[in-house]
């Protein structure tokens, strides 16, 4: 794996793209490969390179499956940094999350195009996974929330359950909460993304992604203000006992279900979701700025 580490570097493409697939492959047999790579000279430069190199065949969306295939490779690497306890940080400082940002604003539906916002959105959700404010911090301060939106409007299931995560995991941070909840224009757009997201699943469902949607809800009726909109914006598909059927066998989401209606001053018909009676009492709201 050391010698793999030392080919990246080697001013020798077939070497170079050898040691990408094959280190992509084996990184979750050497633990330590995040330090290795952070710390190897020139090697994080040359995993940004191999992402630089690619924005040209975005747009227009010109990217081959080859190609792609080899970037995701390097992202491959990038995320066993992001999910490093020690090179976590060192990653955020250096900026390296927003290398990624323009494969998530792409718009092509091909499997190229949706390998790559797959992997690069599996990066941000290994940075998510630990709950860890400098993470939410960073990620406030891009556009991060705007992208995965667009990824939950025109992704794949994959895609869309992944962005989904990372907006929950945002949302369960108070900082976050209170980002998204800070304007109408800000909750509204998560609001409005989430019901289309639960409409979209009456054609295609999708348990693990309801399961996301319901818990971003949730923790909106956090938020006072939120949960005072919500009792009139939450999608009416959530009262549906054959939309919800599907939960049956998932305590933790009927749960999650039934406290979100609950909060609203809603009540689902089955009895399955009965679960809770009493609404939780709502975090009061943080100062004004």
């Amino acid at each position: 794996m050391e010698e793999l580490v030392l080919d990246l570097i080697v001013n020798n493409d077939p070497t170079r793209e050898n040691a990408l697939l094959e280190l992509s492959k084996k990184r979750e047999s050497f633990p330590e490969l995040a330090v290795y790579l952070w710390h190897s000279f020139g090697t994080v430069s040359v995993l940004l390179q191999e992402i630089v190199s690619i924005y040209p065949a975005l747009n227009p969306p010109a990217l081959t499956a080859s190609a792609s295939n080899r970037v995701c490779n390097a992202l491959a690497l990038l995320q066993c940094v992001a999910s490093h306890p020690e090179t976590r940080s060192l990653f955020l400082k250096a900026n390296v999350p927003l290398f990624l940002y323009p494969f998530l604003n792409t718009t092509s539906k091909t499997r190229p195009f949706e390998y790559l916002r797959l992997t690069s959105l599996g990066v941000i959700g290994a940075l998510v996974k630990i709950d860890d404010t400098e993470v939410i911090n960073f990620l406030l301060s891009t556009e991060i929330i705007p992208l995965c939106l667009k990824t939950m409007e025109m992704g794949s299931e994959l895609s869309k359950t992944v962005a989904t995560f990372i907006v929950q995991k945002i949302l369960i941070d108070q900082v976050g909460l209170n980002y998204v909840c800070h304007t109408a224009e800000r909750f509204f757009a998560v609001q409005k993304c989430l019901v289309t997201l639960v409409e979209s699943l009456q054609q295609s469902p999708s348990v693990r992604l309801l399961k996301h949607i319901i818990r971003c809800f949730l923790r909106l009726t956090d938020n006072a203000r939120a949960r005072e909109a919500l009792r009139t914006h939450t999608p009416l598909l959530l009262l549906d006992p054959d939309f919800t059927a599907c939960l049956k066998d998932d305590g933790q989401t009927r749960q999650w279900l039934a406290q979100l209606l609950a909060n609203v001053g809603l009540k689902h018909p089955d009895p399955m979701f009965a679960e809770i009676t009493e609404p939780t009492q709502p975090l009061p709201l943080p100062p004004p700025e």
